[in-house]
């Protein structure tokens, strides 16, 4: 009868210990990476909507920016507030100009707009909406989306004046869970309007 060699012995031993060091790894990395996903999913959350938001307020701006006389011949601002701001810019590149609405719906900042129809062109219908940012809490906060000025820099009280605006700054608090800590991040933009200036 034949016996096994001690170098086969070995390898099966070598082996096991192998398997077992090594398991015990993968079990130790599996482990280290849940519990990072569990303390970092408030952070990983926080930043994926500071920087969609991010992307909403310069997005919003830019259309600010661009703010110009309606296919009507409409002044190019309809009514402004604290949290709220119509007026016409053109948004999809067609020669049409669009009427843009942005105010808070909830803890999001959304988007409505109304194509013209008909020549000439009439404002009228109901909004397309979609959604800039969420998890937006200037209104629990108690902080105004939007500040106006004019020419020369001085902030506007008179939310009436919409023929004395030429600029316009946005400010938004993110928070995905406003009962943790740090406090909201806030993001700000501003823009010129530039087919008002000079006039």
């Amino acid at each position: 009868m034949e016996r096994s060699s001690p170098s086969s012995g070995m390898g099966l031993l070598e082996a096991v210990v192998w398997v077992a060091v090594f398991t015990s790894a993968m079990l130790a990395l599996t482990s280290s990476v849940l519990y990072f996903y569990r303390t970092s999913n408030y952070a990983i959350q926080q930043g994926s909507a500071t920087a969609s938001a991010q992307r909403g307020i310069d997005l919003m701006i830019r259309t600010i920016r661009e703010a110009s006389y309606a296919s009507n011949g409409a002044y190019p601002i309809v009514s402004m507030g604290n949290n709220d701001l119509k007026f016409y810019s053109e948004i999809d590149g067609d020669p049409a100009i669009e009427r843009v609405h942005y105010y808070f719906s909830g803890t999001a900042l959304v988007k409505g707009v109304i194509d013209p129809t008909g020549d000439p062109a009439v404002y009228s219908g109901v909004e397309t909406i979609s959604t800039t940012s969420e998890d937006v809490r200037n209104v629990a906060q108690g902080t105004s989306l939007f500040s106006y000025y004019d020419k020369n820099g001085a902030l506007l009280s008179d939310l009436t004046k919409i023929g004395d605006v030429r600029y316009i700054s946005a400010t938004l608090l993110v928070d995905v869970d406003p009962v943790r800590s740090p406090t909201p991040l806030s993001l700000r933009s501003s823009a010129a309007m530039r087919n008002l200036i000079g006039k």
